[in-house]
């Protein structure tokens, strides 16, 4: 395979023969006029014949150069065209990862809104449970549940992960309402296994409730266990900004206002390094006031 010579001087060379001048392709290369003459002078070198016939404030192509230059201007107009095309497909499609329940009852319900003020960016969710490495993946942003301190990258809290007890209001009418904390235990608790049982029930000052002998029902996502609830089979303890369009319009109700957190929240994650991207920059501004608003 015939070796190439040095990009840096096809570089110069290419402006030098568009614009007939090695001064003014110094000038638009940023270089020195000096600079110019010695890659010049490396690709003739390389050619093996002169490419440019030095006159008073001006240069000629040789036969030579003449021939050489239109491919070299339509080489480097090719690798423009696609590196365009690469950057408008990464700028344009945003790639997001999040949990289900994230994305389902929060993410699905509100970003309509995104998508009117930013009709050119696209926006593909993927939902996993697993944190990803930003450096390995083609994501461009995370929302996850955590702490928020995560090395190489920026976040912002969205809101606290504030949990409660939630259940159909049928199943409430059927045993004629529900009066204290402890009445939750004549009902199936989904997941009883879930630490946040513990926790919002001590708060609620009942003492062993017994959580250990329960039926272990496990969906593994709040959205599921939120379904499983609103049709009767059981009471869920979910996150109530995840829940308030359902809570507002009576398909749950939260019977109790004692609501408990662990500390952890929802936040927006992404690269560090990737702080300014157009995408990213346009979805945190529209985000953060979103989700202060929805969330109130």
């Amino acid at each position: 395979m015939l070796q190439l010579p040095p990009l840096a001087a096809i570089r110069v060379f290419e402006a030098a023969a568009r614009l007939g001048s090695f001064t003014k392709a110094a000038a638009e290369l940023g270089m020195t006029q000096a600079a110019v003459s010695y890659q010049i002078k490396v690709l003739e070198e390389r050619v093996g014949a002169p490419l440019f016939l030095r006159r008073p404030r001006q240069v000629e192509l040789t036969v030579t150069a003449a021939r050489l230059a239109p491919r070299i201007t339509e080489a480097f107009a090719v690798m423009a065209e696609a590196y365009a095309a690469a950057r408008s497909g990464a700028q344009e499609t945003l790639n997001i990862t999040t949990v289900l329940t994230f994305a389902a009852n929060w993410l699905a319900r509100n970003l309509g809104s995104f998508q009117i003020a930013n009709p050119n960016i696209a926006v593909r969710v993927d939902t996993s449970s697993e944190m990803v490495d930003f450096t390995q993946t083609e994501f461009d942003i995370g929302i996850r549940s955590g702490r928020g301190v995560w090395p190489g990258v920026v976040s912002h809290k969205l809101f606290i992960d504030g949990f409660t007890p939630m259940l159909s209001p049928r199943l409430v009418e059927s045993m004629g309402g529900v009066a204290e904390p402890a009445d939750l235990l004549k009902l199936p608790l989904l997941d009883p296994g879930d630490p946040w049982w513990a926790q919002w029930f001590a708060a609620a000052g009942v003492e062993n409730p017994g959580l250990q002998g329960r039926p272990d029902v496990r969906m593994g996502s709040q959205a599921y266990e939120a379904n499983a609830a609103m049709a009767g089979n059981g009471v869920a303890i979910l996150t109530k900004a995840f829940f308030s369009a359902d809570l507002a319009e009576g398909r749950l109700v939260q019977p109790f206002a004692l609501t408990c957190d662990d500390g952890q929240g929802y936040y927006l994650a992404y690269p560090e390094a990737r702080r300014n991207a157009p995408k990213i920059r346009a979805f945190r501004e529209w985000l953060l006031p979103e989700i202060a608003r929805t969330t109130e």
